[in-house]
């Protein structure tokens, strides 16, 4: 995991690795990543754009946002330095990255490794997100999960996003009658936080081509539930029916259903239209 030597930490922000071209940050649970309608809030936007201006009211530094976390989502977001960074990854998102969350669920999935496929779309008069069959009105979301372990009335998944929906993990386990623990919004939960971390986030780098990966504490709500954080014979147990206690030292490197993973070492050659050859156009 590429990660710099030195953690950096504004309210609700750890800034975890930062270059010329893009900061990789873990935000607190509670912290929008940009402004609202109603404006005035604290947010990602907001605070890494003052960390980079450093206090020069004059300075055109700014931060670019790449990808959005929900307001009680916690976890590994990156944000762009410049527009032409900005660009290079929001044309190519879905090619340049691997996503991976930890979800705790309510329930018990029928099947311990699967896909949700879906068209999506938000309504503007409810600003909630559904699936339709519309192609018209949805845009295509793949949601690849795993159970990891399972407990009394709920199951801890690992989730791969194959594509950056609004709300899309919360969407689709809510419409499989499994909804995140904690979603007032999609859920039956009235209070209580969101149990949705960003725990993974690899990229190619839009400069040297190299892939990138950074990976986050696990989240408390994972912590309570892995054996190592606390009774290794507690009621906790491996969704495949083994002992727990064995399984936790595996977790780490196990993966999700059919998800590619380059080693850490490859180098890949950024897009045609990368920013290699391309000035930055603010300073």
């Amino acid at each position: 995991m590429a990660t710099d030597s030195g953690r950096r930490k504004i309210r609700g922000i750890q800034i975890i690795h930062e270059d010329p071209d893009v900061i990789v940050i873990e935000k607190s649970a509670g912290v929008l990543t940009c402004a609202t309608r109603r404006g005035g809030e604290y947010t990602v936007e907001d605070a890494l754009g003052d960390y980079l201006r450093k206090g020069q009211a004059r300075s055109r530094k700014r931060a670019y946002l790449v990808h959005r976390l929900d307001r009680e989502t916690s976890g590994v977001m990156m944000v762009a330095k410049s527009e032409p960074v900005q660009e290079y990854f929001r044309d190519n998102w879905n090619t340049l990255t691997e996503k991976t969350y930890l979800a705790l669920v309510e329930g018990r999935l029928p099947e311990k490794c699967g896909v949700f496929e879906s068209l999506l779309w938000e309504d503007p008069a409810t600003l909630k997100v559904h699936s339709t069959k519309d192609p018209r009105r949805g845009k295509a979301a793949r949601t690849e999960y795993r159970v990891v372990f399972e407990g009394d009335g709920f199951s801890l998944a690992e989730v791969v996003l194959k594509s950056g929906r609004k709300n899309q993990i919360r969407v689709h386990f809510a419409e499989s009658g499994h909804p995140v623990v904690g979603d007032a919004k999609y859920g039956k939960s009235k209070t209580g936080q969101l149990c949705l971390h960003a725990w993974k986030l690899a990229f190619i780098h839009p400069h040297s081509g190299k892939r990138l990966a950074f990976e986050t504490g696990l989240p408390k709500f994972a912590q309570r539930l892995l054996p190592a954080a606390g009774d290794p014979r507690g009621q906790t147990r491996s969704a495949d029916g083994h002992d727990a206690a064995a399984d936790v030292a595996d977790f780490q490197q196990r993966r999700p259903c059919a998800q590619p993973r380059a080693e850490s070492g490859d180098q890949h050659r950024p897009p045609a239209s990368g920013i290699g050859q391309r000035q930055r156009r603010r300073t």
